[in-house]
């Protein structure tokens, strides 16, 4: 089985573009959505211990939205977008009133708000994932995504306590967007836990194991 110190520098560099390529298409993506420019800065990919996830984040305490979905098939993973409660409620608004202009209320039900935040969510998991599956010719199907809604500190402890269990890396890839129309930088982090016998897969099809 693979480990952190196994790995040499052209295979992370190689995970690490794979991380580049399905930012760009989740970017893409995502501008489809909220029909709009969206600029991406280059994203920064590491491949980290899933147990030391928390060191590149900030605030512990600070609140975070987090979407979840787990792919099944060949490339099997668990993939996480994990964004502050600001930028996420920018991107909500942006895409409701979107969808209902003026008509939509001022008050919305914590249900519709997280409906929205699940769609933009797996549009941006199922773009990044889509693109590295067309990049090594794999297929996947992509379950329902979870929203979650807590401080950074306990949603990390639960993608250890439950996908710790499935491997002990993940692929954390971390940039920031700008939409048309506004000078304000977004984050998001997506955070890809491949199973093991994915990730030796992942490798061996990008020809580098």
């Amino acid at each position: 089985m693979l480990d952190l110190s196994s790995f040499n520098n052209l295979q992370l560099d190689a995970i690490r573009e794979v991380g580049n390529i399905g930012t760009g298409n989740a970017a893409t993506a995502l501008s489809k959505l909220l029909s709009c420019a969206i600029d991406m800065d280059v994203p920064r990919a590491d491949l980290v211990s899933i147990y030391s996830l928390a060191e590149y984040y900030g605030d512990p305490d600070a609140t975070v939205a987090a979407v979840f979905v787990r792919s099944l098939g060949e490339f099997g993973c668990s993939l996480i977008f994990i964004q502050n409660e600001d930028d996420s409620a920018m991107m909500v608004d942006r895409l409701l009133k979107q969808q209902f202009g003026d008509s939509l209320p001022a008050e919305l039900p914590q249900d519709m708000l997280d409906s929205a935040l699940a769609e933009v969510g797996n549009i941006i998991l199922s773009s990044f994932l889509n693109a590295i599956n067309m990049l090594i010719g794999t297929k996947h199907q992509i379950t329902v995504p979870g929203v979650a809604r807590d401080m950074l500190a306990s949603i990390l402890q639960v993608v250890a306590s439950i996908f710790g269990e499935m491997g002990d890396m993940a692929l954390l890839v971390n940039t920031e967007l700008r939409m048309g129309g506004t000078d304000r930088h977004i984050s998001g982090n997506i955070v890809m836990l491949p199973d093991p016998d994915a990730l030796e897969l992942l490798l061996r099809k990008l020809q580098v194991l």
